[in-house]
Order: structure tokens, then C-alpha cells, then sequence
């Protein structure tokens, strides 16, 4: 969080209590080295001339080690009295600025970030900070939706806060702290934890305190999906499933593959999509699936709107762009959707 107003202004005396520190404490040994080589060239011992520099600088007071009978003692004695006592005060003050300061900046980033919070409606929760996590806050930020991250390790709420993100710290099972994120106001929650029990957890707490709430969740396998849905996930993630899917699409259908998802500049095509609500899918046209023996009016006709037919591929290379109303899907058929939300996945399944 960045520090209070006022408390952060550049070239003022508040600019870097670290860097003042650091130059304060520098300061002060450069004056204690010169003080004891000008004991020690005044005919003192090492040991005597160090010790006398200490006394000196920290004001003790214990009394001199040796005599300061001659003018140029007194002169060495008065020039570390008046710089090195200088110097301690000004590392002092630092010292105690350094700490203040990181209080107050620990305190008012606390009240920001409550006020921030409190400030929240409509918007997506954030389960986990792993790689997952990231990419989709990295997301979900391009596109200028409101999200907060929840995590209980201190390392990836030390990232996301230096991302910029909004970040609470605990544990997402505990119902005191998804009310902390605003979880009655909230939009969604996605939950994309590496622990499939964890994210049944969390989805049966968060559909406890939330029922109208839409839940995401992470599966890490199959068998899982199940559990999450009966525990009150919307939509239930599997990360490898669909990797294993784009692999298949690579091979089966490359060059539709590579139009959907290859370039920049369809990525970011996609990324308009995805703020408009909408998504395109890439979807086989399964021997005994929906979309087959059915043509490209009619699909759209029976999804009332909700998508629409871009591209076709057929086996064989053959690639149909723009493809007229007419035209009929046919089984093995790669077909490129535009369509809201999951409306264009619909038709994939069996």
C-alpha cells in the first residue's frame, strides 16, 4: 500500500528515512575513522584512540583515557565532539522516522485497504495466488474488473500487493474472512486452489453465506467435479482436461487451432470478447453429438441468439470462413463459436 498522503513527498525530509539512515550511519563512521587516525598520528595506541572516539561520540562521559593537554588534542577532541555528536543525532532521528513511518504506513494501508473493501460491489473474488490465480488476476485486471485476492501465505500476498492488487491475508475456509472481501456483494468467487478438498470447502462455505453468489472452482481431477457441483460450484474447472483439449485441437484442427488462439492479435480479440461477456470456443463435431447433420441457421436459431458459427474445418484442411447460413456440420467438423458465457461449450457436450 503506498503511504498516507503527505508522508511520501519527494526531496522532503520524510522523502527516504532508509536512505537518511543510510547516509546518517555512514557519515557517523567516516567521522569515527578520521577521529581515531588523528588520535593515532597525535602518538595515541590503536586501542586507546578507538576507545577515546567512542566515549566521545555516544556522550558517555566516562573521562579521558589519556590527557587532551596539547592544542591539537583539544582541537581533534572538539571537531569529533561537535560532528560525531551531530552525526548520532541525525541517526537517531532517522532511526526513529524509519520506524514511525512503517507504522503509520502499516496502520493507514490497513484502514486504505478496509476502505477499499467496503467500498466493493459487483466484483471477483480471488481463492489462491498460485499461478493459476495470477494469471487470472492478470486477466481479470486488463479487462477492468474489480477483483480481490484472498490467500493465507504471506508470499503471494507479498506479490499481489506489489502487483497493485487489492489483497486480503487468510484463510479462505474461514467465514470471517470471506466476509472480509465483501463476499455478500460479490459478483463470483473463484476458488483455484491446488487442493480439491480445500475447494469444496470453500465453495460449501461460500454458498452457505452467499446463495446467489456464482462460484467457479478448480478440480484437479475428474472425479471431483462432482463434489464441487453438489457442494454449489456454477462451473467447475479442470486444468489439465483442458490442456489435454488444446492438444487435441493442435493436432486435429491446426490451422482453426492456430486462428483462434495463435496470434497477438486474436488474443487480443479475445480479451474484447471476454469484457464484452462473450467467448469463443472451439468445438468438435462429435459422430453423435448435437451440432451434426444440423445447419449453421439452425444452430444458431435453437441457442436463441446466444452464438454464433465464424469457421468450420473441415478433415482433410479444407477451412470454411464465413460460412454461409446454409452450411452443414458434419461429423469431425472443427467449429469456431462466438457465444455468452459457456452457451458455445453447450454444444460440445454429448
Amino acid at each position: 500500500m503506498p503511504p498516507p498522503a503527505g508522508l511520501n513527498t519527494r526531496g522532503g525530509w520524510l522523502a527516504s528515512p532508509a536512505r537518511n539512515l543510510l547516509y546518517g550511519t555512514g557519515f557517523v563512521l567516516a567521522v569515527m575513522a578520521l577521529a581515531t587516525l588523528a588520535y593515532r598520528l597525535a602518538g595515541w595506541s590503536l586501542g586507546d584512540a578507538f576507545y577515546m572516539v567512542i566515549l566521545t561520540v555516544y556522550t558517555v562521559g566516562y573521562g579521558e583515557v589519556q590527557p587532551i593537554a596539547t592544542p591539537l588534542l583539544r582541537s581533534i577532541t572538539i571537531v569529533t565532539i561537535v560532528l560525531g555528536c551531530t552525526g548520532m543525532i541525525f541517526v537517531t532521528g532517522a532511526l526513529v522516522q524509519f520506524i514511525t513511518l512503517n507504522q503509520l504506513n502499516q496502520i493507514f494501508g490497513i484502514r486504505s485497504m478496509n476502505a477499499q473493501l467496503g467500498k466493493l460491489n459487483d466484483h471477483v473474488i480471488v481463492c489462491g495466488f498460485g499461478r493459476l490465480g495470477t494469471a487470472l488476476a492478470r486477466d481479470l485486471h486488463a479487462g477492468g474488473t474489480a477483483f480481490v485476492i484472498l490467500d493465507r501465505d504471506d508470499e503471494p500476498v507479498a506479490r499481489a500487493r506489489h502487483l497493485g492488487y487489492l489483497c486480503v491475508q487468510g484463510d479462505a475456509t474461514d467465514e470471517t474472512t470471506l466476509r472480509e472481501t465483501g463476499v455478500m456483494r460479490a459478483r463470483t468467487l473463484a476458488t483455484v486452489l491446488p487442493n480439491d478438498a480445500t475447494n469444496v470447502f470453500i465453495t460449501l462455505r461460500t454458498r452457505g453465506i452467499n446463495p446467489d453468489i456464482e462460484i467457479i472452482a478448480r478440480a484437479e481431477t475428474p472425479g471431483t467435479e462432482t463434489m464441487l457441483r453438489q457442494a454449489g460450484a456454477n462451473e467447475v474447472v479442470l486444468p489439465t482436461h483442458i490442456g489435454a483439449e488444446r492438444i487435441a485441437e493442435l493436432v486435429m484442427y491446426r490451422e482453426t487451432a492456430r486462428f483462434v488462439h495463435g496470434s497477438p492479435g486474436m488474443r487480443e480479440f479475445e480479451k474484447v470478447l471476454h469484457s464484452l461477456g462473450l467467448e469463443m470456443e472451439l468445438i468438435e463435431a462429435a459422430p453423435e453429438g448435437k451440432l451434426v447433420g444440423q445447419s449453421v441457421e439452425a444452430i444458431e436459431r435453437q441457442a436463441n441468439g446466444a452464438v454464433f458459427i465464424v469457421r468450420i474445418n473441415r478433415r482433410g484442411g479444407i477451412v470454411i470462413a464465413d460460412p454461409n447460413r446454409q452450411t452443414m456440420i458434419e461429423p469431425g467438423d472443427g467449429v469456431v463459436m462466438i457465444g455468452r458465457g459457456s452457451a458455445a461449450r453447450a454444444f460440445g457436450e454429448s
